[in-house]
């Protein structure tokens, strides 16, 4: 299952490169064909839009599964174990019905966004907010197995708070305040 959980990631991960090249190569070549021959491919600006939708939502997934989202940690690390059971659980249950809301929206669209065409490149809409339907259910499967980790006590202390701290960031050093007149 982890085998292709991780194949699943690293489609996921391909797909975003080649999303973000298309939408450089389409953007830039579009600039550079306005500026020099004062014409453009029409298509260019519409599909990039779409590559930059599925971008974001993926990129999303790709965050969730490694932890990557922000958040503010300051008062859940200071929590007793037990303050940090019930605020991930309020966290993972709120992000859940997130999910949820996400999936019946998209469904309750769905026939709408089939008989929408874009304008330009006439496929249907479907193909661009679609998207919902992956996304939804790929957050959700992970919101429950950390419900599910939670609530059978396999959450050690650290795995409470799902902010993971960034070994990148330089730790910033406030210098402490002088006295006024204080040579610096």
């Amino acid at each position: 299952m982890q085998k292709a959980s991780d194949l699943f990631f690293k489609l996921l991960e391909l797909l975003v490169v080649v999303a973000l090249v298309a939408m450089v190569i389409m953007v830039f070549g579009n600039v550079v064909l306005r500026y020099a021959f004062n014409s453009g491919i029409l298509v260019s600006e519409e599909l990039s839009r779409y590559c930059f939708i599925w971008l974001t939502y993926i990129g999303a997934m790709i965050a969730m599964r490694d932890r990557e989202h922000l958040g503010v940690d300051t008062l859940v690390r200071r929590l007793p174990r037990a303050g940090k059971m019930a605020c991930l659980f309020l966290s993972e249950a709120m992000m859940l019905g997130v999910n949820v809301l996400f999936f019946v929206g998209t469904w309750k669209m769905h026939e709408l966004q089939v008989t929408n065409v874009s304008p330009v490149v006439g496929i249907s809409m479907i193909w661009v907010y679609g998207v919902g339907y992956v996304v939804a259910v790929v957050m959700a499967l992970f919101n429950l197995a950390v419900l599910y980790r939670l609530l059978a006590g396999k959450l050690s202390d650290d795995e409470l708070v799902q902010v993971v701290e960034s070994e990148d960031m330089p730790h910033i050093v406030v210098p402490e305040p002088q006295p006024q007149g204080a040579p610096r």
